[in-house]
């Protein structure tokens, strides 16, 4: 746990408590502060108590007397309209923060010398595969690496700090709507693509809640922006020269960046780092993903042969392009943590055919944006409320709406063994969870039960 100091004896509320607002409330109860949570949900409540906290009803409470209120990222703080909690902290004066702010505030109150090293990663897509390889990397460079933030372990749940730590955070548009200081040593933005516009106001906002991520930086911080997109091409201009661009390959629509990324190799001006050998890391997107963690971990001190090492030995990101099971010749991929059509893609382009296990609850435009990979897709496989719109949007494109994902994943296993030699039956469904499943993990954790329960066996074990 890391505590949060500067507050101490002084009331702060939390509304919130999950898994982010409970981690607050604790490090705030550390640091000496005296938090006072709530949820609309009675367990949330329930959970408090049964830790010792004094919840108490914030739509009654005298807002004048708080110090501040941490706000659960999942919570609105300006669009479509601000939680009711929001709107009563402002007229009170009183400061509306998250959790990264903390964290941000726990590290600065550190001696200089004491303090660790900090990465921000965020991005539309390939910031929890970015968070996850650079940690991995850094661990296998011998670093004390603490990960997490947005993915895995709340920040404030995360190890105590002490000298010589690396934190490597993945942080949302949410959590960095919630922030003013936070200060990575190392700021990472991977791309911007239509998402979330219903929670920032349109694109605009948006883009502006991700370049958030770099209004703290220090002058001898490291940005690395990835350049495939005219918005963070807009980022990175307005960086200056402080920003080292990142562009994958083939470029013809983008200037080069100073570090091109192409499937299996890196180019930094003009040197090239072979990662062929990297099975955990196909595609374009990988190699973008692979560039940020080399270029960040080079930027913390870690020798490029290490640093080589820890990408080429990555096993990968649970449901993110996994591989979960084989079946004869058949190959089940895991790609649950594609909630839109752009993370999607990533994976359709990654292979020249499969039977594909799409839907869900759609964002904004479906998978019209797709349309130029239909010719990759063997037959699709529609589930969740978005089966009728997607259906629609595929044509031609062979297609059936199977409902539920264990019908889906029996059928694709039985027409992809049908048609004989290497297949790929892949879930990347290019929508939200949230009609079916509680969150993407839970889907993929389904997706696997399905796999295996027809006989797929996981890979390197023995069938």
């Amino acid at each position: 746990m890391i505590p949060v100091p500067g507050l101490a004896g002084r009331r702060v509320a939390v509304f919130g408590l999950g898994r982010s607002g409970m981690a607050a409330a604790r490090a705030l109860k550390a640091g000496g502060a005296i938090p006072v949570p709530w949820d609309d949900g009675v367990s949330g409540r329930l959970q408090a108590e049964a830790e010792g906290f004094e919840v108490e009803d914030l739509a009654r409470a005298e807002w004048p007397g708080f110090a501040a209120l941490v706000l659960s990222p999942g919570l609105p703080l300006t669009h479509p309209v601000p939680h009711w909690s929001v709107t009563r902290a402002r007229a009170a004066g009183v400061e509306v923060i998250g959790d990264i702010e903390l964290f941000a505030r726990a590290i600065v109150a550190l001696p200089e010398g004491a303090r660790p090293k900090v990465v921000g990663i965020t991005g539309t897509n390939g910031k929890s595969t970015t968070t996850a390889l650079l940690g991995w990397v850094l661990k296998q460079a011998g670093l004390k690496t603490h990960v997490g933030g947005n993915i895995g372990i709340g920040v404030l749940a995360l190890p105590a700090p002490t000298p010589g730590a690396v934190y490597v955070l993945e942080v949302s548009s949410y959590q960095l709507d919630l922030t003013t200081s936070f200060a990575p040593d190392v700021a990472i933005l991977t791309n911007i693509t239509p998402d979330h516009l219903d929670r920032h106001g349109g694109m605009d906002g948006y883009v502006a809640a991700k370049a958030r991520l770099f209004q703290a930086l220090a002058p001898g911080a490291t940005a690395l922006v990835g350049v495939d997109e005219p918005e963070t091409r807009a980022v990175a201009e307005a960086l200056g020269e402080r920003a080292v661009s990142v562009a994958t390959a083939p470029s013809s629509t983008r200037g080069e960046g100073k570090i091109l990324a192409a499937p299996g190799a890196l180019n930094i001006d003009g040197h090239i780092i072979d990662l062929s050998p990297a099975r955990s890391l196909p595609g374009r997107h990988n190699a973008q993903n692979a560039a940020f963690a080399f270029a960040a971990a080079r930027a913390l001190g870690v020798p490029e042969a290490a640093a080589v090492n820890g990408l080429l030995t990555f096993p990968g990101l649970a449901h993110r392009m996994e591989t979960i099971g084989i079946l004869g010749e058949v190959r089940f991929v895991n790609d649950s943590k594609a909630t839109n059509a752009d993370a999607a893609r990533q994976a359709l382009a990654s292979y020249d055919r499969v039977f594909w296990i799409a839907g869900g609850r759609a964002k904004a435009g479906g998978i019209a944006d797709l349309t130029d990979l239909f010719p990759r897709v063997t037959r699709a496989y529609l589930i969740g409320e978005a089966a009728g719109d997607f259906a629609a949007t595929l044509g031609d494109t062979p297609h059936a709406i199977a409902g539920d994902l264990a019908a889906a994943v029996a059928a694709a296993a039985q027409d992809a063994a049908g048609v004989g030699g290497p297949q790929v039956v892949l879930l990347s469904p290019a929508a939200a969870s949230f009609d079916q499943f509680p969150d993407f993990e839970v889907r993929g954790e389904a997706f696997r039960t399905a796999a295996l329960a027809l006989g797929a066996v996981p890979p390197g074990a023995s069938a």
